[in-house]
């Protein structure tokens, strides 16, 4: 519950940056022409983020004769969670990963690769799926394309502003325009981005909290899908990031059930995805939590 209402408050903040830089560019109108243009962007994101993602990165979907046993899986853990069973797909990439796609449940894809399935043994790969299957129940799927387009509008106009700074100047004196405004655009452009990035790390990183529970309740195995990110995470610790960024778009790492883009230490501040020994922890604590009601259930018979 505070998850969803938190990613809520996160989202309004978000949608009020933009706003705000709308009316420092143009006043009203350019607080009207920044909602237009945030709605257009959404409704695009809506409807085809997932088709994009898909052909993105080469996806091809896999009927049932072709991978029996992740059908088999997919169709018991979409019915323990109360969805439609996802279609199925797998992406040529050299990193073993995972993500999920789709506006919405009955819209839903589980994306794998092949080394994924390479790396875990079939209760890990059942959580990774799990996990995923979770993000489509929770919508997070359309909440984090929905973030990622209004960061990326708001990234945008600070682009914009700093044209407009170089060689508009502001808007007339009589219009509000002025040292204020000028000051006020400044502000914008340097600390608008990084506060929508901030935002949007904040929103992912509670999005997969929430999954990585949802899909240790619907599979039932949640020491699997913690042994899963333990390996998924040592492997990207050892994979060369020059293929990691020739295979992934810095734009949708956040899909991924691991970042796959690893570096600094101001980049892992920043990453869309919650320290991988942190989810490892919650997820045995929620075992601990399973088994003991399982206990409890078992004593009073």
């Amino acid at each position: 519950m505070w998850n969803s209402l938190k990613t809520v408050i996160l989202l309004g903040f978000l949608t009020g940056i933009l706003l705000v830089f709308g009316k420092l560019l143009g006043g009203n109108a350019g607080m009207v022409v920044a909602l237009f243009m945030a709605a257009i962007m959404n409704f695009a994101s809506w409807f085809f983020s997932d088709k994009i993602v898909l052909s993105m990165y080469g996806v091809k979907l896999l009927s049932e004769e072709e991978a029996p046993w992740l059908h088999q899986v997919v169709e018991k853990l979409a019915k323990n969670a109360g969805i439609p069973k996802p279609k199925v797909g797998i992406a040529p990439m050299e990193v073993p990963n995972a993500f999920a796609t789709g506006r919405s449940p009955k819209h839903g894809v589980v994306v794998i690769t092949p080394k994924i399935a390479e790396l875990l043994n079939e209760d890990e790969l059942e959580g990774v799926l799990a996990h995923e299957i979770s993000h489509i129940k929770n919508r997070d799927t359309l909440i984090q394309a929905v973030a990622a387009t209004i960061a990326g509008a708001i990234t945008m106009l600070a682009n914009m502003a700093q044209w407009f700074l170089l060689f508009g100047g502001t808007r007339d004196e009589e219009e509000g325009g002025g040292w204020l405004e000028v000051i006020g655009l400044l502000l914008m452009v340097i600390l608008a981005p990084i506060a929508a990035a901030i935002i949007q790390m904040a929103i992912s990183r509670a999005r997969e909290y929430k999954a990585d529970e949802t899909g240790g309740i619907i599979s039932g195995k949640p020491e699997a899908l913690a042994s899963a990110l333990k390996k998924l995470e040592d492997y990207s610790r050892r994979i060369p990031q020059e293929l990691v960024k020739q295979e992934v778009n810095p734009t949708t790492s956040h899909l991924f059930i691991v970042n796959p883009l690893k570096g600094d230490f101001l980049a892992e501040l920043f990453s869309t995805h919650p320290p991988t020994d942190k989810r490892i922890a919650r997820l045995l604590e929620l075992a601990k939590r399973l088994f003991g009601r399982i206990r409890e259930t078992f004593w009073k018979y």
